[in-house]
């Protein structure tokens, strides 16, 4: 068990791939006691398999029966579980949510999806770009010539692991107040939806356009984006307020009267133009010494060698090395129970015998389950 605030919460988790196991890293981190899944088979998991740190890895034949019963023994002391098969996957194994709260009616049984548990898209297979692109994301995303994949952090992480945490802890609050369960149903197609609630705002108002790096934020304005150095590195600058913006114009060096019209969307691209070439009259390094720490709103564009090593980062401790793999470390801070990486990603089946022996199996129902070929 960790020491986060999570320290109390028991969560079973049925290996997937993509935002079923950031989730998995998120509880862990915080402290939850997390028992994953996996398939039975060989297997020797990775180091640098990062977000399948820190759990207790319990390999099963789902197709045995006694399988099957050992993981309903588990949801009935589990304050969580989660999976990421299609719809009606978990139901066809026997471990479906009916099943599951019918054995423990506090149980919290997430279901992470890409398209959700219904609609005419749920039976159909996808990626982060196809789920974040029937949500307007993705159309708001890129240059203006064309949208631009966000990594996977708008619809895997963002829109689905962050929100099916966030979904499973409600739950979990819920189910402690009222003894009652429930389904969370966690579609990536719906967080992404979600995560654009400020843009369909500013939509309505009339201030959004749907042209990319035609507005505010998305790097229409000359005073919101990234700009090349004289050495071929990269900064940003999001100068939106007045005041920074005139210390923008201060640090650079720059009095063209035309700047004095920052909110004039008609210029905003002769003003790129001309702010790209001053930046471009100094390296990265130079830049970040006129502007770091100041108001201009400026951060130097980190690869992912270079941002462990940044002095902000080193004073923060962002990022921590476990078994020689550079990693970002829990996030957020807690003062009074600080969270931390519980252990390395574990090897497949590594805790099949000491993981459900935690979770109340005795010793013989564990080599019965063994004997039957089944863990």
């Amino acid at each position: 068990m960790g020491q986060g605030p999570l320290s109390d919460l028991k969560v079973l988790e049925f290996a997937g791939i993509g935002p079923g196991p950031f989730c998995g890293m998120l509880l862990s981190d915080l402290g939850a006691d997390v028992v994953r899944i996996d398939r039975k088979g060989p297997g020797r998991g990775s180091r640098t398999d990062v977000t399948g740190r820190g759990r207790k890895s319990v390999a099963m034949d789902l197709k045995s029966p006694a399988a099957v019963e050992a993981c309903l023994k588990l949801m009935e002391t589990a304050d969580a579980v989660f999976e990421g098969f299609r719809p009606g996957v978990m139901e066809r194994l026997g471990l479906g949510p009916d099943v599951a709260l019918a054995r423990n009616p506090k149980l919290v049984f997430g279901r992470m999806t890409g398209w959700g548990q219904t609609g005419p898209y749920a039976m159909g297979a996808g990626h982060d770009i196809n789920y974040i692109a029937i949500s307007g994301a993705l159309s708001a995303i890129g240059t203006a010539e064309t949208p631009v994949p966000p990594l996977n952090l708008v619809g895997d992480f963002g829109g689905g692991a962050l929100y099916l945490a966030y979904g499973l802890l409600a739950g979990v609050i819920h189910a402690r107040s009222t003894g009652q369960g429930q389904v969370i149903d966690c579609a990536m197609s719906d967080g992404a939806a979600s995560l654009m609630a400020m843009f369909y705002g500013m939509k309505a108002a009339g201030v959004w356009s749907d042209d990319r790096s035609a507005n505010l934020l998305d790097g229409g304005a000359h005073f919101y984006g990234p700009y090349k150095c004289s050495d071929g590195e990269w900064i940003s600058l999001g100068s939106i307020e007045p005041q920074f913006y005139a210390l923008l114009l201060e640090k650079t060096g720059i009095n063209d009267p035309a700047f004095k019209g920052q909110m004039e969307r008609g210029q905003w691209s002769d003003l790129h133009d001309k702010l790209a070439t001053v930046i471009a009259s100094k390296t990265r390094d130079e830049w970040s010494e006129i502007m770091a720490g100041t108001d201009v709103c400026f951060g130097p564009v980190l690869d992912l060698d270079e941002a462990p090593k940044h002095p902000h980062n080193v004073a923060r401790q962002t990022f921590v090395e476990v078994e020689g793999v550079m990693q970002p470390a829990p996030a957020p801070r807690f003062s009074a129970t600080p969270g931390a990486i519980a252990g390395p990603p574990p090897a497949i089946g590594a805790h099949s015998r000491s993981a459900l022996e935690g979770w109340g199996f005795t010793a013989s129902e564990v080599d019965a389950l063994m004997s039957e070929g089944a863990l």
